[in-house]
């Protein structure tokens, strides 16, 4: 059985949005359309343009849609293509969007995609199937000891990288691995017993870097939210949930480029008033903002999300 998606921090998200009725949105990660919906109930005249490469989710989604209303138009393509995906619609203006980072559940529990160490079934965690042709199969069985450390290290933060990249390429040597199963336990095998007693499940940091690198998710997400900046309107707002350090890192650069400038700090300190410029940026969200108890207590998915939002002032 997979479980129906819980979309994370949903009313926070639709709250920063502050959503016109006859305004423009769009939702980069359109998903099991939770977002999407909600911000739909919300427009009258306006329209909601929704993103995703997927095509199961796409599917799934636009009937849900259509139950609310007929003023969406879903993308199908990268949100990495943004700009261009809108332009062909005439849309280079829009008054918010965003973006939720997260895999959906039904992503991670069918065990036919690959995403999860939970489900065995062939290494592919792709998230576009039809156009990208690279998958966790061909990283695991084709990259040598130094990349498989490399990704690892950099993807999954995982402080045994060596350790596990060394065993996968001596197990290969004997068989390709071509399962998640069989990953997990060459994965295990790799690690010492203190590890493994931990609650953590020793396959996950692996699993995200895989992930991370097939879909070349950070480089995809610098230029996506690069573009979703030059897209707003005044006063129109970008919303993101993230779900790991190596997110909120691009997040917090990308957001801190836009909203400060290092000579303002020496321009504050001269009795001269008006040197410093009003920023075109500016941040709603200083700290992040994290799921509530009762979230919690509901959708363990939640765990990790944290929640940002910036605004064009003019």
């Amino acid at each position: 059985m997979t479980q129906e998606h819980i979309s994370v921090l949903l009313n926070e998200s639709i709250d920063l949005l502050d959503i016109k009725p006859n305004g423009v949105y769009v939702d980069c990660t359109l998903g099991r359309a939770g977002h999407s919906v909600e911000i739909l109930k919300r427009l009258k005249a306006g329209h909601l343009y929704a993103v995703d490469q997927d095509l199961e989710a796409i599917q799934n989604s636009e009937m849900k849609l259509r139950a609310v209303s007929n003023n969406f138009t879903i993308l199908e393509g990268n949100f990495v293509y943004l700009k261009a995906l809108l332009a062909l619609k005439n849309i280079n203006l829009v008054d918010g969007i965003l973006y939720d980072l997260g895999v959906s559940s039904p992503q991670f529990d069918v065990g036919s995609r690959g995403f999860s160490y939970r489900f065995d079934s062939d290494l592919d965690m792709r998230m576009d199937l039809k156009n990208n042709k690279l998958t966790a199969k061909d990283i695991v069985n084709k990259y040598d000891l130094k990349g498989l450390n490399h990704i690892f290290k950099l993807y999954g933060e995982e402080q045994l990288s060596y350790q596990i990249a060394k065993k996968i390429i001596e197990t290969r040597v004997e068989k390709p691995i071509n399962t998640t199963f069989e990953l997990v336990e060459i994965i295990k095998s790799a690690l010492p017993q203190k590890i493994l007693k931990q609650k953590k499940h020793p396959a996950k940091k692996v699993f995200q870097a895989l992930r991370i690198c097939v879909n070349d998710e950070l480089e995809v997400l610098k230029k996506s939210l690069i573009q979703a900046l030059e897209l707003l309107k005044k006063d129109g707002v970008l919303v993101i949930i993230s779900f790991h350090s190596l997110e909120e890192k691009i997040i917090k650069d990308i957001f801190k480029t836009k909203t400060t400038d290092i000579k303002d700090k020496f321009l504050s300190k001269l009795p001269v008033e008006g040197l410093i410029k009003e920023k075109e940026f500016k941040l709603l969200t200083k700290k992040p903002i994290l799921p509530s108890d009762d979230e919690l207590k509901i959708n363990r998915r939640a765990h990790s999300a944290k929640l940002w939002a910036i605004k064009k002032v003019w």
